[in-house]
């Protein structure tokens, strides 16, 4: 995992915010979350990806558990989770967490594809 803030991610003009950060042309798919209080995500099993998935703390506080070990994150911190790592956002129950979610890949969204 490798830690950012919004302002180190690119320059101004990349065809996408996390250009500097992550390979793939273009956002292919995310999503935008809001975590239940003191909520764990993916509390179903081992959660890893066969690439990159760049989280970015929008608000709240709380822990990253990745590979088994926690640190803590909070608002403005952009998390570029390396394909293979197991990773869990854990939300302080006084200061739930919302983020945003997203995979680049070389293709567009099949909803931008042209």
């Amino acid at each position: 995992m490798r830690r950012y803030r919004i302002s180190d991610l690119g320059p101004v003009g990349a065809e996408h915010v996390a250009e500097a950060v992550a390979p793939g042309r273009y956002i292919h798919h995310g999503g935008l979350s809001f975590h239940p209080v003191g909520w764990r995500t993916h509390s179903e099993g081992n959660h890893v990806h066969d690439s990159h998935e760049i989280f970015v703390i929008l608000q709240g506080r709380g822990e990253l558990e990745l590979n088994g070990h926690r640190q803590p994150v909070a608002a403005g911190d952009v998390l570029v989770i390396e394909p293979g790592e197991e990773h869990y956002l854990i939300g302080d129950p006084a200061h739930p967490i919302i983020n945003l979610w997203f995979h680049c890949a070389d293709e567009r969204h099949p909803d931008q594809r042209g």
